[in-house]
């Protein structure tokens, strides 16, 4: 197990990562010190675990409507997929109509070449 020292709000904490993920752990505390700063920018000296609080909050509203837009696209793609597949089938129906139309059209053009070779 890693260990790495992030800094949120001017405070070193010591956390455990899995090996590898040093990197994904200081960028997600410096973001989420990000949060805390903008709010103390705010709100000026409210006490740490407010702060902290109120920068959770902001976090996970953000997540929230994230979540809110990944449905929607999900329910989108959804949509397009089904459109697609009625597409494909339609075309593959146009197709199959299409191939016996000219086949159909070749016989009788056999037949007449025939009818016109006995004649000639």
């Amino acid at each position: 197990m890693a260990q790495v020292t992030v800094t949120i709000d001017g405070k070193q904490y010591r956390m455990a990562c899995d090996e590898g993920q040093e990197e994904h752990l200081i960028d997600l505390a410096q973001r989420f010190d990000r949060y805390v700063g903008h709010l103390k920018g705010s709100f000026g000296e409210i006490g740490d675990h407010r702060l902290t609080v109120m920068a959770g909050i902001m976090v996970m509203d953000e997540f929230s409507e994230l979540q809110r837009r990944v449905k929607g696209m999900e329910s989108e793609i959804g949509t397009l997929r089904k459109t697609r597949d009625d597409a494909l089938m339609k075309a593959d129906k146009n197709d199959a109509a299409l191939t016996g139309a000219l086949s159909t059209l070749a016989e009788r053009m056999e037949a007449l070449a025939e009818r016109l070779a006995v004649k000639g």
